[in-house]
């Protein structure tokens, strides 16, 4: 292992200092004595490990702290070393790129994925701070699944499958081509071992027929740059194992089917060679419709940038080309380490960096707004998706954003508050629905309202990490204030019930109280009791508790008064549907808050039961709100009878919420459900009396459940 080290020391010289090769020399030692005794699977030390992870990130010139802590990045998570010890022996920066590197492996969690989601939290906000974290991370993912066939299967396909979903992702977003492709090729391979078998057979037998038609189609196209006067590297260029397969199981193909197998690679020397070039090509070949992408003008989000195009090649095969300058090839492979890669002023380089920033950015307050770990990871591998739209704001702004992208995904990209408060869009100039997909081009204008909050419904169409994270930080906000506001009430009356008033109350009760709940605030225990995740009954007598006696006799509670507009913390069941008038009853209902039911309900048979469970509610005469009610109309099977019922509803000022007819079965009479929006029961009783009215309609009632 010394000499295989020195080696890599003598090859590293050509880039570092010998101060740097002598402080990555102490490292590695550091590493050996730390590490001794431990072995791979595979057999050998377990310190080969570390060093393979180096001399990946060696190749794209990283910095000599960053290969000191890949040298370093196990010793914190499999041995005794503490990174205070990092800090003191090599700098705190090592230290901290250790530490971002280095699972939660000494706290317990419930399940696997709860401490994978933890993990990747923790290694993502330390890449937040420096991206060089996640360099070293897929370096050490890299050579793991380099090795992976050393691990037992069910292991392996676990960590396969985990690759493929995370960082195979990752490594695209950040623009890190040779390492994405591997990692995704690895993955199949141990995921899918007999499809990868087959298919990398395939494409060796197909290498080998087609090698005769790809070498007379390189020559034809250096002859024509050439001519064109372009002066331009050509390649030919092998599609991944996994893009085959994504293709093949994408659009059902066979291997057959797959023709754009191999392509080529041209690279020019400047961008206006690179139209030149495809002008060229385009003469030389005819070019497919609908083929063609220009990345130069319109870089991917990772600051890919290359023109792509499809053409009709020799004997009707397709050719897929792609031209870039040098520049752009660099920034293709090594995308994000090109920074290091390659010390250099060049525009794309900081705008790729600029975009790499605002993707951390938006990461971190993605992973604010989350609830917990296991729901950031989700949202994150939302925000993975490769394939992209590119689309403008009306001020001609390009934004790239995920296929399948809504006008509200849109409107969080733009802002928070805009999203938030979005009530309409203009596509193209045309009024839409907010739940439009987007698509190449288009132009978009967000139209929002002051008073405007998101919809819970937003959350079945959205796709963005970001709009997802948004639309529930907000409805969890409102639902904890909306609780706490309802907890407020109920624990008022159980006070009042006590002989107490929540005014009366003492700042020191509550602070006793909460410290000794285990809760983080006094807005908490008001959620939790609006939430019936804690009984108001027993905070009050707890409160009280804590506090002066008071007095003895206890006065009959009040009721809770429901005005309709308490928002997510108090439910209208769906099975009795109360409107005021009816006699109600409030139950607690753990997690959701208070249900009403009306007092006839049988689903609160239960309930009755556990009487701490059960309010007293009544209803506000001053309620404004309307509520939904749905009735019953038997009717005469009479052409415009529906027309007749609906504007005797309208004309009682009711507004139709939905409307179902039995289907055609030859009978004299049908049946019509609908469901209503109505003030009170007084309100639904002038409705049904003006039903009742029309001579085709036989029978009428409410329906409950």
């Amino acid at each position: 292992m010394q000499a295989a080290a020195a080696a890599l020391f003598k090859e590293w010289s050509g880039y570092l200092k010998p101060e740097d090769i002598s402080q990555l020399e102490s490292a590695f030692h550091f590493s050996e004595q730390a590490h001794e005794g431990q072995f791979r699977r595979s057999g050998e030390p377990y310190v080969s490990h570390p060093l393979a992870v180096a001399n990946i990130l060696a190749q794209w010139h990283l910095d000599p702290q960053a290969l000191t802590a890949a040298l370093l990045h196990d010793v914190m998570e499999d041995t005794a070393v503490t990174k205070t010890e990092i800090s003191r022996n090599f700098g705190k920066p090592v230290a901290e790129l250790v530490d971002g590197v280095s699972k939660l492996h000494k706290i317990e969690f419930e399940t696997h994925a709860e401490a994978q989601a933890e993990n990747f939290r923790k290694m993502l906000l330390a890449m937040a701070r420096d991206v060089r974290v996640i360099l070293i991370k897929l370096a050490d993912r890299l050579h793991n699944m380099r090795t992976l066939g050393a691990v037992e299967p069910e292991k392996r396909r676990r960590i396969a499958r985990e690759t493929l979903e995370i960082y195979a992702p990752i490594a695209n977003r950040l623009g890190l081509n040779s390492i994405y492709q591997e990692l995704e090729d690895l993955s199949l391979k141990h995921v899918y071992p007999d499809r990868y078998r087959v298919l990398a057979k395939a494409v060796k037998a197909a290498r080998g027929n087609r090698r005769e038609v790809v070498g007379k189609v390189m020559d034809s196209i250096k002859r024509k740059l050439k001519n064109a006067g372009v002066e331009a590297q050509v390649h030919g260029r092998e599609k991944h194992l996994y893009s085959i397969y994504r293709k093949m199981r994408e659009k059902h193909f066979t291997f057959a089917q797959v023709q754009d197998v191999f392509g080529f690679r041209i690279i020019v020397n400047d961008v206006a060679a690179c139209y030149l070039a495809l002008g060229a090509l385009h003469s030389l070949y005819k070019p497919i419709p609908g083929k063609f992408k220009d990345y130069v003008a319109i870089p991917k989000a990772n600051g890919y940038q290359a023109l792509h195009t499809t053409l009709f090649g020799p004997f009707g095969t397709p050719i897929e080309v792609q031209v870039r300058t040098a520049e752009m090839h660099k920034i293709a492979e090594a995308g994000v380490a090109s920074h290091w890669l390659y010390k250099s002023s060049d525009t794309s380089l900081s705008e790729l960096q600029k975009k790499t920033h605002q993707w951390l950015q938006s990461l971190l307050e993605m992973q604010s707004q989350s609830g917990d770990s296991v729901e950031f990871l989700e949202h994150l591998k939302v925000d993975l998706f490769p394939d992209e739209v590119y689309v403008f704001t009306p001020k001609g702004k390009i934004m790239a954003l995920p296929r399948g992208t809504t006008a509200v995904d849109f409107a969080y990209a733009v802002h928070t508050d805009i999203g938030n408060r979005c009530v309409a869009v203009k596509i193209n100039q045309e009024l839409m629905p907010l739940r439009t997909e987007l698509r190449n081009g288009d132009r978009v204008e967000i139209i929002t309202a002051a008073h405007a909050k998101p919809n819970p419904l937003w959350l079945n169409f959205v796709v963005t990490g970001k709009a997802r994270s948004r639309i529930r930080h907000f409805l969890k906000t409102m639902h904890f204030q909306e609780s706490a506001q309802l907890g407020e009430r109920l624990l008022n009356q159980s006070l009042t019930a006590l002989g107490s008033a929540l005014a009366e109350t003492k700042e020191a009760q509550w602070d006793k109280f909460v410290r000794d709940s285990g809760a983080k605030s006094r807005q908490e225990i008001l959620a939790d009791i609006g939430l019936g995740k804690r009984l108001a009954a027993v905070v009050a007598r707890r409160l009280l508790s804590l506090g002066e006696p008071g007095p003895n006799e206890v006065p009959a509670p009040g009721s809770v008064i429901i005005r309709g507009s308490e928002g997510m913390a108090v439910q209208f069941a769906k099975c009795c549907q109360p409107i005021p008038g009816d006699p109600i009853i409030g139950i607690i209902s753990k997690g959701q808050g208070m249900v009403i039911h009306t007092h006839d309900c049988p689903v609160i048979a239960k309930a009755r039961h556990d009487p701490d469970r059960i309010l007293d509610v009544a209803w506000d005469p001053e309620t404004k709100k309307p509520f939904e009610v749905s009735i019953k109309l038997v009717v005469a099977n009479q052409r415009g009878v529906l027309a007749k019922v609906a504007a005797e509803i309208a004309e009682a000022g009711s507004n139709i919420q939905n409307v179902a007819v039995d289907p055609e079965d030859g009978s004299r009479y049908t049946n019509m459900f609908f469901t209503l929006q109505v003030s009170n029961r007084l309100h639904l009783a002038r409705i049904m009396r003006g039903l009742r009215r029309i001579p085709e309609v036989v029978r009428l009632s409410r329906v409950k459940g």
